[in-house]
C-alpha cells in the first residue's frame, strides 16, 4: 500500500515540462517587446503572425495546465486567493513601472481557482466523458461572442466589469490581458482533462517520461512570472543607459 500511496504523489513531468515550455515562451515574448518598446528595436520581432498565433497557443496551454492542476490541490480556493493577492502586487509594480497590467493573465488564473473552487459541485455534474467537448463549445462560443457583439457602458464601475468579462472600454489599458471569455472555460477545460489524467486514462508513457530542463522550470513557474517582467525591465533600462539611449 505504501508504493501505492507514493505513487500517487508522483508528479508528471510532462506536465511541469510543458508548463515550464509555455513559460520560458512568454518570457521570451515578453522580452521582445521590451527590446521594442525602449530599446528602438523593430516591431516586427515583437508582433508578427507567427508570434501572434504561437502567444495565444502558448498562454493558452499555461492556463489548460493550470486547470490540470486544479485536480490536484488540496483547495483551488486558498490557491486562487493566493494568486489575486500576487496578481495585485504585479498591478502595483506595472503601474509603477507605467506598464499598468489590471487584468493579466495571473488576475485570470487567480479568479477561475477561486470560481472552480467555489463552483466544482456544479461543473463536476456534467458527465465525465462530454465535459471536455462541452468546453470546446463554450471556449468557441466566448470568443464569438467577443467578436461579434459590442458592450459598451459609461459607467467607470460596470466598464471595468465589463473589460474583465472580454469587452475592453475605450480607457481601458493592460499591457498583459487575459480576460474571462474565453479564457475562464479554458481552465474549466483544463479541469476536465485533468480528470482523465488524474484517474491514469493516458498512456502509460504520459506518466513516465522525464524531458530534461523544463521540468525544473516548470515547478518555478509561479515565481518567474511574477519577477521576470521587473527582471526584464531592469535589464533592457541597463542596457537603455549603456549604449546611451
Amino acid at each position: 500500500m505504501a508504493g501505492v500511496g507514493k505513487e500517487k504523489k508522483k508528479r508528471i513531468e510532462i506536465l511541469d515540462a510543458l508548463r515550464g515550455l509555455s513559460v520560458v515562451l512568454m518570457v521570451v515574448h515578453h522580452l521582445l517587446y521590451n527590446f521594442a518598446e525602449f530599446l528602438g528595436a523593430p516591431w516586427w520581432l515583437f508582433t508578427n503572425p507567427v508570434f501572434d498565433i504561437l502567444h495565444y497557443i502558448f498562454a493558452g496551454l499555461f492556463i489548460l495546465l493550470s486547470g490540470i492542476s486544479s485536480r490536484f490541490s488540496r483547495s483551488n480556493i486558498k490557491r486562487g486567493l493566493i494568486a489575486i493577492a500576487l496578481a495585485m502586487g504585479i498591478t502595483a509594480v506595472t503601474y509603477y513601472m507605467e506598464m499598468p497590467i489590471w487584468f493579466g493573465v495571473l488576475h485570470l488564473l487567480g479568479f477561475s481557482m477561486l470560481f472552480f473552487g467555489l463552483t466544482r459541485k456544479l461543473w463536476d455534474l456534467l458527465p465525465v466523458k462530454a465535459a471536455p467537448f462541452i468546453y470546446i463549445v463554450l471556449v468557441v462560443c466566448g470568443a464569438l461572442a467577443r467578436e461579434c457583439l459590442t458592450l459598451k457602458s459609461d459607467n467607470v464601475w460596470i466598464g471595468n466589469l465589463i473589460s474583465v468579462l472580454g469587452w475592453p472600454q475605450p480607457d481601458f489599458v493592460s499591457f498583459d490581458y487575459f480576460p474571462l471569455l474565453p479564457w475562464l472555460f479554458v481552465f474549466l477545460l483544463g479541469t476536465a482533462t485533468g480528470v482523465f489524467i488524474r484517474d491514469r486514462k493516458f498512456p502509460a508513457w504520459f506518466y513516465e517520461v522525464k524531458p530534461p530542463f523544463f521540468p525544473a522550470v516548470g515547478r518555478k513557474a509561479l515565481i518567474i512570472y511574477i519577477l521576470h517582467q521587473p527582471a526584464l525591465y531592469g535589464i533592457v533600462m541597463g542596457i537603455k543607459y549603456l549604449i546611451g539611449q
